[in-house]
């Protein structure tokens, strides 16, 4: 059994990225490339969220050595979406809720899942969604959260890879969701499989999350 934390969203997912506000360079780049502004024949072009295209993935820690640990949520449900004339306007303000029964992290023993369910998620308080809106201003964009009945923003890092999909990228710092309790629960509970080679067991409170975004654009 190895372990996990959040999320997200998603939404969350991915190495550790350790964000500011925003790739300024890639989201600029990325409304160019795709003609975000209007279309060469005058015609207004209009981007929006291909529906059950979003990924959410993460990538959390153990040990001092700072061992990975990654997953992923199975169902992102989209609560609202938007379309607009540009890449960005069509992300911005896009809401999202992610049931935590969705996780999913290729344990082959089949013993991990239960067990954050139970000693991570199952401490928290109103834990059976994830939900968050997605934030973008200019090339600024940022992710809201909703966890154990706080919201608090991940600033991300956005990365146009190709036909119209965007990565974002961000840090989840257990402590902005009160949930430290939650982290020394699992570890705990795992507390053995959680110790390294300096005999210390350790659960960090960050986790990397990693959302992939699917545009269609018009």
């Amino acid at each position: 059994m190895k372990n996990i934390k959040l999320f997200c969203l998603s939404f969350i997912a991915i190495a550790t990225f350790s964000c500011k506000n925003t790739n300024k360079g890639n989201s600029h780049d990325a409304e160019h490339k795709n003609g975000s502004e209007h279309s060469h024949d005058g015609e207004h072009t209009q981007f929006s969220i291909v529906n059950d295209s979003t990924k959410v993935s993460f990538v959390a820690y153990k040990t001092t050595g700072k061992l990975p640990v990654g997953g992923t949520f199975k169902t992102i449900n989209i609560t609202k979406s938007n379309s607009g004339a540009t890449a960005s306007a069509a992300m911005n303000g896009t809401e999202f809720s992610i049931p935590v029964s969705s996780l999913f992290t290729n344990d082959p023993t089949g013993t991990r899942d239960p067990k954050l369910l139970e000693f991570f998620f199952g401490v928290m308080k109103n834990t059976e969604l994830i939900s968050g809106t997605l934030k973008v201003d200019g090339t600024t964009y940022s992710l809201d959260v909703t966890l154990n009945g706080e919201t608090s923003n991940i600033p991300l890092q956005a990365e146009f890879i190709a036909e119209n999909k965007y990565v974002l990228t961000g840090v989840m710092n257990l402590e902005n969701w009160d949930a430290l309790d939650a982290v020394s629960s699992l570890n705990k509970a795992c507390e053995a499989l959680h110790t390294g080679a300096d005999g210390v067991s350790k659960t960090w409170n960050e986790v990397a999350v990693k959302a992939e975004v699917l545009l269609l654009k018009k």
